[in-house]
Protein backbone atom coordinates (compact mmCIF):
# COMPACT_ATOMS: atom_id res chain seq x y z
CA UNK A 1 0.00 0.00 0.00
CA UNK A 2 1.39 3.56 -1.03
CA UNK A 3 2.15 6.03 1.73
CA UNK A 4 0.62 9.31 -0.43
CA UNK A 5 -2.35 8.62 -3.09
CA UNK A 6 -2.35 11.85 -5.80
CA UNK A 7 -5.18 12.47 -7.76
CA UNK A 8 -5.38 14.30 -10.88
CA UNK A 9 -8.44 14.54 -12.37
CA UNK A 10 -9.06 14.79 -16.31
CA UNK A 11 -10.57 16.21 -19.20
CA UNK A 12 -8.95 16.23 -22.60
CA UNK A 13 -5.90 16.39 -20.83
CA UNK A 14 -4.13 13.09 -22.72
CA UNK A 15 -0.53 15.29 -23.08
CA UNK A 16 -0.47 16.33 -19.59
CA UNK A 17 -0.40 12.82 -18.02
CA UNK A 18 3.59 11.25 -18.90
CA UNK A 19 4.44 14.55 -18.03
CA UNK A 20 2.99 14.52 -14.87
CA UNK A 21 4.32 11.60 -13.36
CA UNK A 22 7.21 11.81 -14.54
CA UNK A 23 7.34 15.45 -12.71
CA UNK A 24 5.68 13.84 -9.67
CA UNK A 25 8.66 10.57 -9.77
CA UNK A 26 11.21 13.82 -9.44
CA UNK A 27 10.29 15.54 -6.91
CA UNK A 28 8.77 12.73 -4.87
CA UNK A 29 11.78 11.04 -4.63
CA UNK A 30 12.07 8.06 -1.58
CA UNK A 31 8.21 8.44 -1.21
CA UNK A 32 5.91 5.65 -1.55
CA UNK A 33 3.28 7.53 -4.09
CA UNK A 34 0.40 6.36 -6.65
CA UNK A 35 -0.87 8.69 -8.91
CA UNK A 36 -4.74 7.96 -9.78
CA UNK A 37 -6.04 9.01 -12.91
CA UNK A 38 -9.73 10.14 -12.84
CA UNK A 39 -11.21 10.80 -16.45
CA UNK A 40 -14.23 11.61 -17.04
CA UNK A 41 -14.21 10.22 -20.41
CA UNK A 42 -12.15 12.35 -22.63
CA UNK A 43 -12.85 12.23 -26.25
CA UNK A 44 -9.19 12.43 -26.63
CA UNK A 45 -7.94 8.94 -25.18
CA UNK A 46 -6.79 10.20 -22.23
CA UNK A 47 -8.10 7.03 -20.05
CA UNK A 48 -6.48 4.97 -23.09
CA UNK A 49 -3.41 6.42 -22.87
CA UNK A 50 -3.00 6.45 -19.35
CA UNK A 51 -3.48 2.52 -19.02
CA UNK A 52 -1.03 2.86 -21.35
CA UNK A 53 1.08 3.95 -19.10
CA UNK A 54 -0.24 2.08 -16.32
CA UNK A 55 1.10 -1.05 -18.10
CA UNK A 56 4.60 -0.27 -17.30
CA UNK A 57 4.46 1.46 -13.82
CA UNK A 58 1.87 0.04 -11.33
CA UNK A 59 2.19 3.44 -9.46
CA UNK A 60 -0.18 4.68 -12.03
CA UNK A 61 -4.04 3.29 -11.79
CA UNK A 62 -7.17 5.14 -13.47
CA UNK A 63 -10.62 5.85 -13.10
CA UNK A 64 -12.67 6.58 -15.90
CA UNK A 65 -15.94 8.13 -15.50
CA UNK A 66 -19.08 7.57 -17.80
CA UNK A 67 -21.76 9.85 -17.77
CA UNK A 68 -20.36 11.86 -14.99
CA UNK A 69 -18.64 14.86 -14.57
CA UNK A 70 -17.04 17.67 -12.37
CA UNK A 71 -13.95 17.69 -10.38
CA UNK A 72 -14.95 17.93 -6.79
CA UNK A 73 -16.70 14.53 -7.47
CA UNK A 74 -13.99 12.92 -9.76
CA UNK A 75 -11.37 13.97 -6.37
CA UNK A 76 -13.43 12.27 -4.04
CA UNK A 77 -13.97 9.17 -6.16
CA UNK A 78 -10.12 9.02 -6.61
CA UNK A 79 -9.58 9.05 -2.86
CA UNK A 80 -12.29 6.33 -2.37
CA UNK A 81 -10.50 4.18 -4.77
CA UNK A 82 -7.17 4.50 -2.69
CA UNK A 83 -6.06 3.04 0.64
CA UNK A 84 -2.87 5.27 1.56
CA UNK A 85 -3.68 7.05 5.18
CA UNK A 86 -2.78 10.48 2.72
CA UNK A 87 -4.47 11.44 -0.20
CA UNK A 88 -3.59 14.84 -2.40
CA UNK A 89 -5.12 16.30 -5.48
CA UNK A 90 -3.42 18.36 -8.20
CA UNK A 91 -4.29 19.78 -11.33
CA UNK A 92 -3.07 17.32 -14.51
CA UNK A 93 -2.06 20.71 -16.41
CA UNK A 94 0.65 21.27 -14.34
CA UNK A 95 0.03 24.78 -12.96
CA UNK A 96 0.31 23.07 -9.94
CA UNK A 97 3.85 23.01 -8.20
CA UNK A 98 4.56 19.42 -7.70
CA UNK A 99 7.67 20.05 -5.73
CA UNK A 100 5.99 20.92 -3.23
CA UNK A 101 3.98 18.17 -2.43
CA UNK A 102 7.39 16.94 -0.08
CA UNK A 103 7.05 19.50 2.45
CA UNK A 104 3.44 19.71 2.60
CA UNK A 105 3.35 15.80 3.57
CA UNK A 106 6.02 16.55 5.77
CA UNK A 107 4.18 19.38 7.50
CA UNK A 108 0.70 17.35 7.56
CA UNK A 109 2.68 14.69 9.93
CA UNK A 110 4.92 16.87 11.87
CA UNK A 111 2.29 19.04 13.05
CA UNK A 112 -0.20 16.59 13.49
CA UNK A 113 -3.01 18.31 11.04
CA UNK A 114 -6.24 17.03 8.83
CA UNK A 115 -4.88 19.32 5.63
CA UNK A 116 -2.33 21.10 4.24
CA UNK A 117 -3.37 23.60 1.03
CA UNK A 118 -0.79 24.81 -1.26
CA UNK A 119 -1.59 28.35 -1.55
CA UNK A 120 -0.64 31.33 -3.60
CA UNK A 121 -1.41 34.08 -1.38
CA UNK A 122 1.09 33.86 1.19
CA UNK A 123 4.37 35.51 1.07
CA UNK A 124 5.98 32.58 -0.24
CA UNK A 125 3.07 32.42 -3.10
CA UNK A 126 2.20 34.19 -5.95
CA UNK A 127 -0.54 34.17 -8.85
CA UNK A 128 2.35 33.71 -11.26
CA UNK A 129 1.24 35.48 -14.74
CA UNK A 130 -2.44 35.56 -13.78
CA UNK A 131 -4.21 38.34 -15.69
CA UNK A 132 -5.51 40.67 -13.91
CA UNK A 133 -9.84 39.72 -14.49
CA UNK A 134 -8.63 36.02 -12.94
CA UNK A 135 -7.10 37.53 -9.99
CA UNK A 136 -9.79 39.41 -9.02
CA UNK A 137 -12.72 36.68 -9.92
CA UNK A 138 -10.41 34.47 -7.83
CA UNK A 139 -10.35 37.15 -4.86
CA UNK A 140 -14.31 37.29 -5.29
CA UNK A 141 -14.70 33.80 -5.21
CA UNK A 142 -11.90 33.95 -2.27
CA UNK A 143 -14.22 36.04 -0.34
CA UNK A 144 -17.25 34.39 -0.96
CA UNK A 145 -15.88 31.32 0.17
CA UNK A 146 -15.03 32.08 3.96
CA UNK A 147 -18.57 32.72 4.28
CA UNK A 148 -19.23 29.10 4.33
CA UNK A 149 -15.58 27.79 5.73
CA UNK A 150 -15.36 26.22 9.12
CA UNK A 151 -11.25 27.65 8.71
CA UNK A 152 -9.19 30.24 7.92
CA UNK A 153 -7.34 29.99 5.16
CA UNK A 154 -5.35 32.25 2.36
CA UNK A 155 -6.90 30.95 -0.18
CA UNK A 156 -9.61 28.42 0.09
CA UNK A 157 -10.46 28.49 -4.18
CA UNK A 158 -7.04 26.44 -4.16
CA UNK A 159 -7.80 23.22 -5.69
CA UNK A 160 -3.85 21.98 -4.56
CA UNK A 161 -3.75 20.05 -1.21
CA UNK A 162 -2.84 16.78 1.18
CA UNK A 163 -5.26 15.36 4.18
CA UNK A 164 -5.38 12.83 6.45
CA UNK A 165 -8.09 9.50 4.91
CA UNK A 166 -9.05 9.59 8.35
CA UNK A 167 -10.24 13.13 7.87
CA UNK A 168 -11.91 12.65 4.90
CA UNK A 169 -13.90 9.94 6.45
CA UNK A 170 -15.57 12.35 8.69
CA UNK A 171 -16.42 14.56 6.19
CA UNK A 172 -16.84 12.69 2.66
CA UNK A 173 -20.89 11.90 3.69
CA UNK A 174 -21.22 15.59 4.22
CA UNK A 175 -20.28 16.56 0.78
CA UNK A 176 -22.06 18.34 -2.03
CA UNK A 177 -19.74 17.66 -5.03
CA UNK A 178 -20.85 20.38 -6.55
CA UNK A 179 -18.54 22.39 -9.07
CA UNK A 180 -15.05 22.50 -9.27
CA UNK A 181 -13.77 24.10 -5.89
CA UNK A 182 -13.56 20.88 -3.71
CA UNK A 183 -11.49 21.87 -0.83
CA UNK A 184 -13.74 24.40 -0.09
CA UNK A 185 -16.74 21.66 0.12
CA UNK A 186 -14.42 19.93 2.58
CA UNK A 187 -13.99 22.46 4.70
CA UNK A 188 -17.54 23.73 4.61
CA UNK A 189 -18.57 20.13 5.33
CA UNK A 190 -16.11 19.78 8.50
CA UNK A 191 -18.31 19.18 11.55
CA UNK A 192 -15.65 20.59 13.78
CA UNK A 193 -12.65 23.29 13.16
CA UNK A 194 -10.03 21.66 10.59
CA UNK A 195 -6.67 21.60 11.65
CA UNK A 196 -4.77 23.00 8.67
CA UNK A 197 -1.41 24.06 7.50
CA UNK A 198 -0.29 25.80 3.98
CA UNK A 199 2.82 25.74 2.14
CA UNK A 200 3.32 29.11 -0.37
CA UNK A 201 3.69 28.37 -3.91
CA UNK A 202 3.74 29.96 -7.39
CA UNK A 203 0.80 29.19 -9.73
CA UNK A 204 2.34 28.41 -13.52
CA UNK A 205 0.93 29.00 -16.72
CA UNK A 206 -0.91 25.81 -18.23
CA UNK A 207 1.45 23.97 -20.73
CA UNK A 208 -1.47 22.33 -22.66
CA UNK A 209 -5.20 22.55 -22.80
CA UNK A 210 -7.46 25.31 -22.01
CA UNK A 211 -9.13 26.66 -18.92
CA UNK A 212 -12.27 25.34 -18.25
CA UNK A 213 -13.53 28.42 -16.01
CA UNK A 214 -16.61 29.80 -17.78
CA UNK A 215 -20.32 31.40 -16.67
CA UNK A 216 -21.64 27.77 -16.11
CA UNK A 217 -18.54 26.75 -13.89
CA UNK A 218 -18.74 29.73 -11.89
CA UNK A 219 -22.84 29.34 -11.53
CA UNK A 220 -21.79 25.85 -9.85
CA UNK A 221 -19.37 27.75 -7.40
CA UNK A 222 -22.56 29.93 -6.13
CA UNK A 223 -25.12 26.25 -5.86
CA UNK A 224 -22.07 24.90 -3.83
CA UNK A 225 -22.20 28.75 -1.84
CA UNK A 226 -25.83 28.19 -1.59
CA UNK A 227 -26.24 24.67 -0.65
CA UNK A 228 -23.90 25.11 1.95
CA UNK A 229 -25.52 28.41 3.68
CA UNK A 230 -29.09 26.52 3.16
CA UNK A 231 -27.54 23.67 5.12
CA UNK A 232 -29.09 21.07 2.28
CA UNK A 233 -32.70 22.07 3.71
CA UNK A 234 -33.83 22.82 -0.02
CA UNK A 235 -32.25 21.74 -2.87
CA UNK A 236 -30.38 24.22 -4.79
CA UNK A 237 -31.40 22.71 -7.89
CA UNK A 238 -35.18 23.55 -6.74
CA UNK A 239 -33.78 27.01 -6.52
CA UNK A 240 -32.65 26.96 -10.20
CA UNK A 241 -35.26 25.55 -11.29
CA UNK A 242 -37.74 28.20 -9.86
CA UNK A 243 -35.61 30.77 -11.16
CA UNK A 244 -35.81 29.44 -14.91
CA UNK A 245 -39.47 28.63 -14.37
CA UNK A 246 -39.97 32.37 -13.29
CA UNK A 247 -37.87 33.69 -16.07
CA UNK A 248 -40.10 31.36 -18.42
CA UNK A 249 -43.15 33.43 -16.99
CA UNK A 250 -41.84 37.17 -17.93
CA UNK A 251 -40.35 35.39 -21.20
CA UNK A 252 -44.45 33.96 -21.97
CA UNK A 253 -45.63 37.52 -21.22
CA UNK A 254 -43.26 39.03 -23.35
CA UNK A 255 -43.74 36.71 -26.50
CA UNK A 256 -47.89 36.54 -25.89
CA UNK A 257 -47.38 40.58 -26.19
CA UNK A 258 -45.56 40.21 -29.28
CA UNK A 259 -48.18 37.56 -31.18
CA UNK A 260 -51.27 39.81 -30.12
CA UNK A 261 -50.11 43.12 -31.07
CA UNK A 262 -47.36 42.14 -33.52
CA UNK A 263 -48.49 39.70 -35.28
CA UNK A 264 -52.40 40.19 -34.64
CA UNK A 265 -53.08 36.36 -33.72
CA UNK A 266 -56.10 35.37 -31.48
CA UNK A 267 -55.90 34.65 -27.98
CA UNK A 268 -56.22 31.31 -28.31
CA UNK A 269 -53.70 30.65 -30.94
CA UNK A 270 -50.59 32.97 -29.41
CA UNK A 271 -51.49 31.49 -25.92
CA UNK A 272 -51.39 27.60 -27.78
CA UNK A 273 -47.70 29.02 -29.42
CA UNK A 274 -45.96 30.97 -26.86
CA UNK A 275 -46.58 27.92 -24.20
CA UNK A 276 -45.12 25.59 -26.73
CA UNK A 277 -42.34 27.70 -27.33
CA UNK A 278 -41.97 28.58 -23.51
CA UNK A 279 -41.81 24.95 -22.50
CA UNK A 280 -39.32 24.32 -25.16
CA UNK A 281 -37.12 27.19 -23.76
CA UNK A 282 -37.37 25.62 -19.85
CA UNK A 283 -36.35 22.99 -20.88
CA UNK A 284 -33.14 23.97 -22.99
CA UNK A 285 -32.51 26.07 -19.99
CA UNK A 286 -32.71 23.71 -17.35
CA UNK A 287 -30.87 21.17 -19.23
CA UNK A 288 -27.74 24.27 -19.67
CA UNK A 289 -28.04 25.46 -16.08
CA UNK A 290 -30.10 23.35 -13.61
CA UNK A 291 -28.66 20.23 -14.28
CA UNK A 292 -25.94 21.01 -15.84
CA UNK A 293 -24.14 17.72 -14.32
CA UNK A 294 -26.41 15.49 -15.95
CA UNK A 295 -27.33 17.34 -19.46
CA UNK A 296 -29.22 15.19 -22.11
CA UNK A 297 -27.30 15.52 -25.57
CA UNK A 298 -28.03 13.95 -28.94
CA UNK A 299 -31.61 11.88 -29.23
CA UNK A 300 -31.64 11.46 -25.96
CA UNK A 301 -32.29 15.59 -25.36
CA UNK A 302 -35.02 14.73 -28.03
CA UNK A 303 -36.66 12.12 -25.57
CA UNK A 304 -35.85 14.47 -22.54
CA UNK A 305 -38.19 16.62 -24.53
CA UNK A 306 -41.00 14.39 -24.91
CA UNK A 307 -40.60 13.33 -20.76
CA UNK A 308 -40.79 17.35 -19.41
CA UNK A 309 -43.35 18.04 -22.28
CA UNK A 310 -45.70 15.23 -20.47
CA UNK A 311 -44.31 15.66 -17.01
CA UNK A 312 -45.21 19.64 -17.36
CA UNK A 313 -48.60 18.75 -18.45
CA UNK A 314 -49.43 16.16 -15.01
CA UNK A 315 -47.95 19.75 -13.30
CA UNK A 316 -50.10 22.38 -14.85
CA UNK A 317 -53.19 19.80 -14.28
CA UNK A 318 -52.32 19.48 -10.91
CA UNK A 319 -51.45 23.10 -9.89
CA UNK A 320 -55.58 23.87 -11.79
CA UNK A 321 -56.96 21.22 -9.02
CA UNK A 322 -55.26 22.00 -5.93
CA UNK A 323 -55.95 25.69 -6.93
CA UNK A 324 -59.35 24.86 -7.50
CA UNK A 325 -59.30 23.43 -4.16
CA UNK A 326 -58.22 25.78 -1.78
CA UNK A 327 -60.95 28.18 -3.76
CA UNK A 328 -63.15 26.29 -3.08
CA UNK A 329 -62.08 26.20 0.77
CA UNK A 330 -62.57 29.67 1.01
CA UNK A 331 -58.95 30.59 0.23
CA UNK A 332 -58.38 34.04 -1.00
CA UNK A 333 -57.51 34.05 -5.16
CA UNK A 334 -54.27 35.14 -4.43
CA UNK A 335 -53.34 32.04 -1.44
CA UNK A 336 -55.43 29.34 -3.86
CA UNK A 337 -53.12 30.35 -6.87
CA UNK A 338 -49.76 30.55 -5.47
CA UNK A 339 -50.51 27.40 -3.56
CA UNK A 340 -51.52 25.77 -6.68
CA UNK A 341 -47.95 27.16 -8.17
CA UNK A 342 -46.00 25.94 -5.40
CA UNK A 343 -47.20 22.50 -5.67
CA UNK A 344 -47.23 22.28 -10.09
CA UNK A 345 -43.35 23.27 -9.25
CA UNK A 346 -42.80 20.79 -6.86
CA UNK A 347 -44.31 18.33 -8.98
CA UNK A 348 -42.23 19.34 -11.88
CA UNK A 349 -38.93 19.48 -10.10
CA UNK A 350 -38.88 16.36 -8.71
CA UNK A 351 -40.89 14.49 -11.12
CA UNK A 352 -38.01 15.77 -14.21
CA UNK A 353 -35.13 15.23 -12.15
CA UNK A 354 -36.15 11.41 -11.59
CA UNK A 355 -37.32 10.42 -15.04
CA UNK A 356 -36.00 13.06 -17.17
CA UNK A 357 -32.66 14.38 -15.62
CA UNK A 358 -32.11 11.12 -14.01
CA UNK A 359 -29.75 12.56 -11.55
CA UNK A 360 -31.09 10.12 -8.05
CA UNK A 361 -30.63 6.83 -10.09
CA UNK A 362 -27.24 8.40 -11.40
CA UNK A 363 -26.36 9.37 -7.72
CA UNK A 364 -26.96 5.56 -6.62
CA UNK A 365 -24.92 4.48 -9.85
CA UNK A 366 -22.08 6.70 -8.47
CA UNK A 367 -22.18 5.12 -4.96
CA UNK A 368 -21.79 1.45 -6.59
CA UNK A 369 -19.03 2.58 -8.73
CA UNK A 370 -17.20 3.97 -5.79
CA UNK A 371 -17.65 1.15 -3.57
CA UNK A 372 -17.08 -1.18 -6.15
CA UNK A 373 -13.51 1.06 -6.41
CA UNK A 374 -13.17 1.24 -2.99
CA UNK A 375 -13.14 -2.52 -2.99
CA UNK A 376 -10.52 -3.10 -5.59
CA UNK A 377 -8.26 -0.63 -3.89
CA UNK A 378 -8.58 -2.86 -0.47
CA UNK A 379 -8.08 -6.10 -2.32
CA UNK A 380 -4.93 -4.34 -4.01
CA UNK A 381 -3.51 -3.71 -1.04
CA UNK A 382 -4.03 -6.96 0.43
CA UNK A 383 -2.64 -8.42 -2.86
CA UNK A 384 0.38 -6.67 -2.40
CA UNK A 385 1.00 -7.48 1.07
Amino acid sequence: MPELTIVAPTLNERQNIAVLFAALDRALAGIDFELIVVDDDSPDGTSDFARKLAQSDRRIRVVERIGRNGLSSAAVEGFLASSAPYLAVIDADMQHDERVLPEMLAKLKAENLDLVLASRNTVAGSMGEFSSKRVALSNLGKRLGRLICHAEVSDPMSGFFVLRRTFLNEVVHSLTLTGFKILIDILASSPRPVRIGEVGYTFRNRMYGESKLDILVGLEYLKLLADKLLGGWVPVNYILYSAVGSLGVVGHLLCLFLLLHGARMGFSEAQTITSGLMIVANFLLNNAITFRTHRLQGWRMLVGLALYCVACTIGLLTNVRIADLLRSAHFSWYVAGFGGIVIGSVWNYWVTSIFVWRIYRKSRSARRLQASAATAAVGQAEAVR
